[in-house]
């Protein structure tokens, strides 16, 4: 069995029952970017892949620490070893504990970067729909205003200016992308219109 095969077959399959914002959808966008970023680094190309592949699988023992119990999954996944060393997965393992968008030091190694770059996303359709989608996944007693509130405070949390979303690639596509979703969600009412758009069509 190839190295693909395995994540495709044992791997990708146990997010279809995660909340449906780190689904398969999200998983397979985070694996695509990952692969385009990496073309710009000298590295190992199937390492990105199930850097990829493992950076969210530790949500279903809770979203807070996700990070951790993924990289701890990719640790004790005693089949990885058919393709690559200790030092490998340990590197491997490191870059899925950095991804995590409130991580405030610089990933450790490239492959760092690259996945943490990956997972951002930087779409403001993306944003708020999955936002929205967490929200209605994880506090269904909340009714419209209540999921506004949360969703309102999540994004100027984590993408106003000053929020804790750090970008380590910076000029690339995503610091681009930061600096307009930034200025868009400054203008009055902006965050409401956006929360209409796609509430609606999510409940």
């Amino acid at each position: 069995m190839q190295l693909k095969e395995y994540i495709e077959s044992e791997i990708l399959p146990r997010y279809e029952g995660y909340d449906s914002a780190h689904r398969l959808d999200h998983i397979g966008s985070v694996i695509r970017r990952s692969a385009d970023l990496a073309r710009g680094y000298d590295v190992d190309a199937d390492m990105v892949y199930a850097i990829a592949a493992y950076h969210d699988l530790g949500i279903c023992e809770g979203r807070e620490f996700h990070h951790l119990s993924s990289a701890r999954l990719m640790r004790e996944d005693k089949n990885l070893r058919q393709w690559f060393s200790e030092e490998q997965i340990e590197i491997m393992a490191q870059a899925v504990e950095d991804h995590r968008a409130s991580t405030k030091s610089a990933p450790r190694s490239v492959y760092g970067r690259i996945v943490a770059e990956a997972d951002r996303q930087i779409d403001a359709d993306t944003i708020v729909r999955r936002t929205i989608e967490y929200g209605l996944d994880n506090y269904p007693q909340l009714d419209r205003q209540g999921q506004f509130d949360r969703f309102k405070e999540h994004i100027e949390e984590k993408y106003a200016r000053g929020g804790y979303l750090k970008i380590w690639i910076p000029g690339g596509e995503n610091d681009l992308k930061l600096k307009a979703f930034q200025s868009e969600i400054e203008k009055p009412a902006a965050l409401e219109i956006m929360f209409d758009k796609w509430y609606d069509k999510l409940i």
